[in-house]
């Protein structure tokens, strides 16, 4: 199963405030213990709000607002991308994360579908399977 780790965003991820070399040491020793264990697949900080953009969709028409967006609590900072075998294994190493913030701060975690988590003909799947091919060709000729 893989889990979609979220670090929500704060006022100070949000003003572009880096985190400081102990925490990066921090971060960078956890991520080698999921790295070490097999069950990172990715993870990333993302900038703030204000260098993104977000793309609304009603019916045929695309309208494109430029960050930042108000709701902090409802943006993300960075993510893990983690595969593990259940929720309970994906909680035991949010535990373990250093606290990205030193003060209150959440992470939240959400299973990502799978291809057999959908009902699809077998071409769709046969299609599915090549794009995930494909896209590890790609990544490997990088």
């Amino acid at each position: 199963m893989r889990f979609m780790v979220i670090v929500k965003a704060t006022a100070d991820s949000e003003a572009g405030v880096m985190p400081s070399e102990e925490m990066i040491s921090e971060m960078t020793a956890f991520n080698e213990e999921l790295v070490k264990s097999g069950v990172m697949l990715a993870g990333e900080g993302l900038h703030p709000s204000s260098k993104g953009a977000r793309v609304y969709f009603d019916g045929d028409q695309r309208t494109v607002v430029d960050g930042p967006f108000a709701e902090t609590k409802e943006l993300i900072a960075g993510f893990w991308l983690l595969e593990v075998k259940s929720l309970e294994e994906a909680v035991e190493w949010v535990k373990r994360v250093p606290n990205p913030t030193g003060e209150q701060s959440q992470i939240e975690i959400r299973q990502v579908f799978s291809p057999e988590d959908f009902e699809m003909s077998d071409e769709l799947k046969d299609r599915e399977a090549a794009l995930a091919e494909q896209i590890k060709a790609q990544q490997a000729a990088k």
